[in-house]
């Protein structure tokens, strides 16, 4: 079983930064992939990217690449989204989630993870 908590989230101006945590909790973190996840007002949750185990890679869905920036640190048990260059399209409620068994052909599907926080609220205005 694990445990995760978001925090960090916030209201920001477009064009600034935020940075998301997750803590986990467990002596087994190290053993999970960690995804970020974003769920806006009336819309589906939607994949924002992940990193691996090791933290040896990431991968991001479009609209965030080269913005926001996941990392991870294995002894603190926690993931953290960089968040920069934020627009008001990216007003959502985050959500970190881990699962044991990554695939890069899956990682984008919610249903592939087994942990989910409760999320943080960004607010982006413009």
């Amino acid at each position: 079983q694990v445990q995760l908590v978001e925090s960090g989230g916030g209201l920001v101006q477009a064009g600034g930064s935020l940075r998301l945590s997750c803590a986990a909790s467990g002596r087994t973190f190290s053993s999970y992939a960690m995804g970020w996840f974003r769920q806006a007002p009336g819309k589906e949750r939607e994949f924002v990217g992940v990193i691996t185990r090791s933290g040896g890679l990431t991968y991001y869905e479009d609209s965030v690449e080269g913005r926001f920036t996941i990392s991870r640190d294995n002894a603190k048990n926690t993931v953290y989204l960089q968040m920069n260059s934020l627009k008001p399209e990216d007003t959502a409620v985050y959500c970190c989630a881990a699962r044991l068994s990554f695939s890069m052909a899956t990682m984008t599907r919610s249903n592939e993870y087994d942990y989910w926080g409760q999320g943080t609220q960004v607010t982006v205005s413009s």
